[in-house]
C-alpha cells in the first residue's frame, strides 16, 4: 500500500466541499444570512455583500465560507424526509376550492386559506394559483391540475416541500421537486396532465411560510392589544 498516497487522499468533508453548489444550497445559505441580519449579527452592508457573493459561488466549500463565523453555519443538518404521500381517501376527493378558466383567465392569489385539495382546470385559457401568501391549515395539500390547450401556473413559498406526479400529451408537465429543511413544513403535491398545454409548479423567490405566519400573528397581537387598551 502506498501510505503517502493514502494519507493525501481527501476525506469525505473535503470531497463534499468540492462539490458544485446547487440552487438549493445557495438558498440555504441565503436563509442563514437573512436570519443573521435579523438577529443583528450582520450589518445591512455585510449582508448585501455576502448575498452577492453567494449568488456567484460555484462549490459547496465556497458557500460555507460566507457563514463560517455564524452559529447556523456550524449546525450539521441531516436530510429531511417529507411526510409520505397521503393514503387513498385521506384527502377528500371533493376540492376545497376550484379555479377554472375556459377561453379566459383565472387567478387565485394573496391572503387565502389553502385547503387540503385544490383543483385547477385550464381549457384554452390560463390559470394561476399563487400560494406564496396563503395560510396553510394542513401540512399536506394536493393540487389537481389539468391543462387542455391552456396553461396552469402554480407558485409556492420557498420553504415548503414540493412533489409532482403527472405527464404531458404533446404538452409540458413540470414540477420543480423541492425538499424543505423543516420536517413540519407544508408538503404540496401537484398531480395532473397537460394535453397540448402546460402545467408548471415552482417556488416563488423571497416568499416564506414562516414570514407570512409571523405577520399574521403580529396583526392578531396588535388587535388584541388595542382591545385590551380600551
Amino acid at each position: 500500500m502506498d501510505l503517502h498516497k493514502h494519507a493525501q487522499t481527501p476525506g469525505p468533508e473535503a470531497r463534499v466541499s468540492e462539490l458544485r453548489a446547487s440552487d438549493a444550497d445557495r438558498d440555504r445559505v441565503t436563509d442563514i444570512l437573512r436570519e443573521a441580519l435579523a438577529e443583528g449579527r450582520l450589518t445591512a452592508e455585510e449582508h448585501a455583500e455576502r448575498v452577492e457573493g453567494v449568488l456567484h459561488t460555484k462549490t459547496v466549500g465556497e458557500l460555507d465560507a460566507y457563514i463560517q463565523d455564524l452559529p447556523a453555519g456550524h449546525e450539521r443538518r441531516g436530510p429531511v424526509t417529507a411526510p409520505p404521500r397521503p393514503m387513498p381517501g385521506a384527502v377528500p376527493a371533493d376540492a376545497d376550492a376550484s379555479v377554472v378558466a375556459v377561453f379566459s383567465s383565472a387567478v387565485r392569489r394573496g391572503r387565502w386559506r389553502a385547503g387540503r385539495r385544490l383543483h385547477a382546470f385550464a381549457v384554452f385559457g390560463s390559470v394561476e394559483i399563487d400560494l406564496s401568501e396563503a395560510v396553510f391549515e394542513y401540512q399536506q395539500v394536493v393540487i389537481k391540475a389539468i391543462s387542455v390547450f391552456g396553461d396552469v401556473q402554480i407558485r409556492v413559498p420557498e420553504n415548503v416541500s414540493l412533489r409532482g406526479t403527472g405527464g404531458g400529451v404533446m404538452g409540458n408537465f413540470e414540477v420543480s421537486t423541492r425538499d424543505s429543511t423543516d420536517s413540519q413544513a407544508p408538503v404540496i403535491y401537484v398531480d395532473g396532465w397537460a394535453v397540448m398545454g402546460n402545467v408548471e409548479a415552482r417556488p416563488k423567490r423571497g416568499r416564506f411560510v414562516a414570514d407570512i405566519l409571523d405577520r399574521v400573528q403580529d396583526k392578531v397581537d396588535h388587535k388584541l392589544r388595542k382591545h385590551l387598551d380600551r
